[in-house]
């Protein structure tokens, strides 16, 4: 192959590149979540959406290959140019490497959420012919102890660690982020070093756990229980530099004291529907994945993405509430910004859209406390 000259090449970041604009100014969706399955081979006490990999009843109703397909021509004729493969664990699909090479071949930018504890020679193989935009690896602890205490599979810490090395000595592109709990709580600071030493760019943790999408009761249990207090979610922000300094600098766009909904009652207040979607393991359109209220989801098995945009996003957009709880206490809260509250996250604590949550209201006002009390020490 002819050699560009170098006068014709350049590398810019992605977030920089001049396509993301002009596909923002024609409104079109530019990336897709794809849901591959809702089967996991672990069993982590916190997660919202995991089956057992052998669930018959689960494995049945998985978009077919064929389906995919057609969800992805849609897709990519709507615009779209990144689809994220998530799960539960996507690489229990049989057919990962056909789905996989099918998004390469339509030209879309693949990343993959995975546990890597399902990682082989011949992944690492797809991987490096076929590059990803990136693989995000979720890292439960960096000791054998926390690691299963979260997954409680055994042997689970050692796949994940001979799969992450499979990945990081081939030389793929890896992002490693951890989900903090009650389990791994006092194991963050070596997660974080751990992380940090394993990855150039990027290391993120995320401490809100929310409730499971089927709603089952003994596992929402679970998740309640594994939730850190607001004033240990305070706690680790503020011991991670790059967090406290990123809230400090916005401190004036997340804490507002004027703030007020543009529509007053507007239920609403997010990107939803303006550059992304989400299709489920089960085929169900939804503008985002928390987002399980029937009256926002579409089944592409009935339909195309069009008519689940057609249908779906003007319906988003104009849900508003005039519950008293919600017009005299979330929709004129001046911390909101800084507050788990949204009506999909609401939805899955209450069965309403617009109830106020009291864990939500903790977490906000411990934020806002440790915020100002971080701005008056630097004057």
């Amino acid at each position: 192959m002819k050699k560009i000259p170098s006068r014709f090449a350049k590398v810019i970041p992605m977030p920089r590149f001049p396509l993301w604009e002009r596909l923002h100014s024609q409104k079109k969706a530019l990336s897709l979540d794809l849901e591959l399955t809702c089967r996991c081979n672990l069993n982590c006490r916190h997660c919202y959406i995991n089956l057992s990999a052998g669930d018959k009843k689960a494995q049945e109703k998985e978009l077919s290959f064929n389906q995919i397909k057609r969800i992805v021509d849609e897709a990519a004729c709507q615009g779209a140019v990144w689809c994220l493969l998530t799960g539960g664990e996507p690489l229990l699909r049989k057919d990962f490497f056909e789905i996989y090479l099918y998004l390469k071949q339509k030209g879309l930018l693949v990343s993959l959420f995975t546990n890597a504890t399902l990682i082989t020679p011949a992944h690492v193989e797809l991987f490096k012919k076929y590059p990803p935009r990136d693989i995000e690896v979720t890292v439960y602890g960096v000791t054998k102890e926390t690691y299963e205490r979260v997954t409680r599979c055994k042997g689970s810490f050692k796949a994940f660690w001979r799969g992450l090395n499979l990945l990081l000595k081939n030389g793929v592109r890896v992002r490693l982020k951890s989900t903090v709990m009650r389990a791994n709580f006092k194991e963050l600071a070596l997660i974080r070093e751990f992380c940090n030493q394993h990855t150039k760019d990027y290391f993120r943790f995320d401490p809100f756990l929310h409730l499971r999408l089927d709603r089952n009761p003994a596992r929402n249990r679970e998740i309640v229980a594994e939730r850190l207090t607001p004033e240990e979610i305070v706690q680790i922000e503020r011991d991670d530099h790059k967090r406290i300094h990123a809230l400090k600098k916005d401190c004036d766009r997340l804490i507002q004291e004027r703030f007020r909904y543009p529509k007053g009652n507007r239920l609403f207040y997010c990107g939803a529907g303006s550059g992304s979607f989400y299709i489920t393991y089960d085929g169900y359109f939804k503008l985002c994945s928390s987002l399980h209220h029937p009256r926002f989801m579409y089944d592409l098995k009935k339909g195309s993405i069009r008519n689940a945009f057609n249908k779906i996003r003007p319906r988003v957009l104009s849900a508003v509430s005039y519950k008293e709880g919600f017009l005299k206490k979330c929709s004129v809260c001046s911390i909101v910004n800084l507050c788990l509250w949204c009506p999909a996250h609401t939805y899955l604590e209450t069965k309403t859209l617009d109830s106020p949550v009291d864990y939500f209201c903790a977490v906000a006002h411990a934020r806002k406390e440790a915020i100002e009390k971080a701005i008056i020490r630097k004057k």
